[in-house]
């Protein structure tokens, strides 16, 4: 479903991605690993269309979304969460979800009205319902703790009904216990919504537990793809990544 193809993007004289070909499968589970450097936001960054490749394709079922409009990119179905969770934190979670999807379906001239379309609605509590949010509809998005506002990012990203789901460190600055609620609810949404996620992971604990794939860049280039037996038993992992102290991916 989702490939792209001898991809490449230099900022400075520096590549970031350099020469990158892969495919992911429809319904697959994918982890992008690697050490600090290795390009893997700009590589999210190319796909979503946050940024153009100097180089290369990007093709969604055969089609090359080089060049679109990040918002032309989301309506024919990739969808993402970063980092940082990008929330309006003035509003409500019911308010955040409900706009979003409103302007998805091209009437954000209804926004500030007070009664959404029932449909916008009852998308956005499908979406806090499969999160764990709906008692939290009233809620202030600046009110959230850090793991619901990651998990309303989320949301933002699923209401959009994505086909490809790209999730930029769904754990990141979270403790132990609430990492692997959050990983679980991660994994119980791939099974329900049946979509392809891929996802940028630094604990390799949880990339180990609940990919089916995983794939290695290192300096903006593939290292490694494969299982995780396969990965876990790679020797250039080992040594490029594997063996190393924790790090932090590139802005």
């Amino acid at each position: 479903m989702l490939a792209v193809e001898e991809l490449s993007k230099s900022f400075g004289g520096v590549a970031a991605i350099q020469d990158v070909t892969l495919q992911f499968a429809p319904g697959s589970l994918t982890a992008i690993i690697g050490p600090n450097g290795a390009g893997k936001t700009t590589f999210f960054n190319l796909i979503s269309g946050a940024i153009r490749p100097d180089k290369g394709r990007v093709t969604l079922s055969g089609e090359d979304i080089v060049g679109l409009p990040p918002s032309q990119i989301v309506r024919r179905g990739i969808a993402r969460s970063f980092q940082i969770a990008s929330i309006f934190p003035s509003l409500t979670v019911e308010a955040v979800l409900t706009a979003t999807v409103q302007a998805h379906m091209g009437q954000s001239e209804r926004i500030m009205r007070r009664f959404p379309l029932p449909e916008c609605r009852a998308r956005a509590f499908a979406a806090m319902d499969m999160l764990g949010l709906a008692d939290k509809a009233a809620v202030l998005s600046a009110n959230l703790s850090h793991g619901d506002q990651k998990l309303l990012d989320i949301g933002l990203a699923l209401v959009l009904e994505p086909r490809v789901l790209l999730l930029d460190e769904p754990t990141a600055g979270m403790g132990p216990e609430e990492r692997w609620q959050m990983i679980e609810k991660v994994r119980e949404l791939w099974k329900r919504q049946g979509i392809t996620l891929v996802f940028i992971e630094h604990d390799m604990d949880i990339v180990f537990k609940i990919a089916e794939s995983i794939r290695v860049l290192c300096y903006g280039q593939v290292l490694a793809e494969g299982s995780p037996e396969t990965i876990r038993g790679n020797p250039e992992v080992i040594a490029a990544y594997l063996g190393t102290s924790e790090e932090t991916d590139e802005p």
